[in-house]
């Protein structure tokens, strides 16, 4: 039995890690076994709309990584939101400041996305996405449409036609349907070309529906888009040890502090950061394919975004401990159970 893994330093496409005061909590702990993370755009009260707000953004974490003790090489890549008035010219001022990517958050489906994009075939944002398609920058998509009478857990499944149709107008147009839940969605992506990818979180392969609202409300399993069903959670866990690279990590850790999650309307998200590449090495020892592990955590999703690979290492050792029931003021994903395998600090 292996009792000891050597990873390179993971690459998590998918990170919410807020503004301060959660900034300075939770930044550190991605930090800890990451190289690279990406910084999705929809914080508040500011959202990072623009070149001015990258800028700004960007400051704001590199302030909190200068001043964390033990210090971690880590690399965030920046990101805007797209909305319906986001202009070519936007998208192109942003690439100069650093911007990697654009997530576009349909209108209502999650949090602050209350001016989130309501046509994704406008003329205009046609534009956008072509000056996106033309510069060779991805369109990252919180893949979800909260449509009358429909079920939040048949959202993903009503954007697929959508995704479609986005691949079939921007045939060369890079493209990430975000934090998948779906077995619908697998099928969608792989049946798409090389340009259109999946991130899959580590909650989605370890949660269905009834971890939410099965046993009684459990508000820290609750995200969005929803856990689904069992067959949903076989098939990523399926695409993810697969070895096909057009699946990849993206955690979308999503603190939010335990008071606004117990609560009569609780906030969606998962923080999984404190525990990630330890689950992670669980579910793949459990499929049998921990071989897998570092190119789903640390190669394909660098490819995909035409990115150098991290030259550090991280270390997992085979050792029971606990996840503790709280980290600061939020309560991480698995609070209270009992892992297989630890971190190295």
């Amino acid at each position: 039995m292996q009792d000891k893994i050597i990873l390179r330093r993971l690459d998590d496409m998918h990170c919410h890690f807020r503004l301060d005061p959660l900034l300075t909590e939770v930044l550190p702990v991605t930090a800890q076994y990451a190289g690279r993370g990406i910084a999705m755009p929809n914080t508040r009260p500011r959202a990072i709309l623009t070149r001015n707000d990258v800028l700004w953004y960007h400051d704001e974490i590199k302030r909190v990584l200068d001043r964390t003790p033990n210090r971690f090489s880590f690399e965030p890549l920046m990101t805007i939101e797209v909305r319906d008035i986001t202009t070519p010219r936007i998208i192109i001022n942003a690439w100069q400041a650093g911007a990697v990517a654009g997530k576009a958050y349909p209108l209502g489906v999650t949090t602050n996305s209350n001016e989130g994009l309501r046509d994704f075939f406008s003329p205009k944002i046609s534009e956008t996405f072509k000056a996106m398609q033309d510069i060779g920058k991805p369109l990252l998509i919180h893949g979800e449409l909260d449509l009358e009478r429909t079920l939040v857990t048949k959202r993903e499944d009503v954007f697929l036609p959508t995704l479609l149709k986005l691949a079939e107008k921007f045939p060369n147009l890079k493209i990430v349907l975000e934090h998948i839940s779906t077995k619908k969605a697998v099928e969608t992506v792989k049946q798409l070309g090389k340009n259109v990818a999946a991130t899959i979180t580590a909650h989605h392969l370890c949660l269905t529906l009834n971890d939410v609202i099965g046993y009684g409300i459990q508000p820290h399993n609750g995200c969005m888009p929803m856990p689904k069903d069992f067959d949903d959670r076989d098939a990523l866990i399926e695409a993810a040890t697969s070895g096909n690279p057009k699946f990849f990590l993206g955690s979308d850790t999503a603190p939010h502090s335990r008071e606004k999650k117990e609560c009569s309307r609780g906030a969606c998200g998962v923080y999984s950061a404190p525990v990630l590449p330890q689950i992670l090495a669980e579910i793949f020892e459990k499929a049998g394919h921990l071989d897998r592990l570092e190119d789903f955590t640390s190669r394909f999703g660098a490819n995909f975004y035409d990115l150098p690979l991290n030259k550090d290492d991280i270390t997992l050792i085979r050792k029971e401990w606990t996840v503790p029931e709280q980290i600061g003021s939020v309560v991480p994903f698995l609070a209270g159970a009992k892992l297989q395998w630890q971190l190295v600090s």
